[in-house]
């Protein structure tokens, strides 16, 4: 009963369209349940290996259906879970083999701590990849490689490499692009911050370029949640100015307290002499 009732569900979300994947949380809470009657949702030594493949499916679907609702906490939980079913050894599946999906739900999780500058726990998972599969096939995945790819660019500072591979016929899959956009909004931030620091102001059309934004009104949308002004054809950092200003004051400050001391010590040389 609770085996067939997995089945159904399975079907269910399989049929879900783009419109309609707000429905997959609640159909997953059932095949859950499910899963918790059949004894499958953790696997045991005594699980049946038709079990053990309806809960990775569920699991992944899961995973899947939270990237493309921008859930990354629930993609996290629910790429945990699937751990304890892809350290299995190939002969716990029998004739069904392992689950289709793994590469690409790893690869998925590689490129969300990218997109959260989690360089060592991407190298402690790269590693143990290496370690399980072999680096062999790891370098023939295309979804491992994709994160691979992008780690690389940024850690030589390529942004424009990393911007070129979230377009288009680059990207593994839809759900790729999820975090790709993520990754993408992450290194505006940082171009953003140290534009900030570096420059009074810039010109809209170099803004434009530096921050990978599409037009010029993008641009001064961008600078609005910032705080930035845009006026006159240029991007005006108002902290950049702010830390100026206090610098000038600090100057004068310094200046001030020298000119004191300074005549200080004249008085003294006059009493002296």
């Amino acid at each position: 009963m609770a085996e067939n009732e997995v089945k159904q569900i399975i079907q269910q979300i399989d049929s879900l369209k783009p419109t309609t994947i707000s429905q997959a949380p609640q159909l997953l809470s059932r095949a859950k349940l499910a899963l918790l009657k059949l004894n499958t949702l953790v696997p045991g030594p005594k699980t049946p290996s038709q079990h053990l493949l309806l809960a990775t499916t569920v699991l992944e679907y899961g995973a899947l259906s939270s990237i493309r609702l921008k859930d990354t906490d629930a993609f996290t939980r629910y790429y945990q879970q699937l751990q304890s079913f892809y350290s299995l050894p190939a002969e716990r599946w029998g004739h069904a083999g392992r689950p289709g999906n793994q590469s690409k739900v790893t690869g998925l999780y590689l490129l969300l701590l990218l997109s959260v500058g989690d360089y060592a726990g991407f190298h402690t998972v790269l590693e143990g990849l290496e370690m399980s599969s072999g680096k062999e096939q790891i370098d023939g995945d295309e979804f491992i490689q994709y994160p691979v790819r992008l780690e690389q660019a940024l850690m030589e500072g390529s942004y424009d490499k990393v911007w070129v591979e979230t377009k288009g016929e680059r990207v593994p899959s839809d759900e790729f692009g999820v975090f790709s956009e993520v990754l993408i909004n992450t290194i505006r931030s940082e171009i953003a911050s140290c534009s900030e620091r570096a420059y009074p102001s810039l010109p809209i059309s170099n803004a434009k370029n530096l921050l990978f934004l599409d037009s010029e009104g993008a641009v001064i949308q961008f600078a609005q949640s910032r705080g930035w002004v845009a006026k006159d054809g240029r991007i005006y950092f108002p902290q950049q100015e702010e830390e100026n200003m206090a610098a000038d004051k600090d100057v004068m400050a310094s200046s001030g307290l020298v000119i004191e001391n300074t005549l200080g010590y004249a008085r003294k040389l006059e009493t002296i002499v």
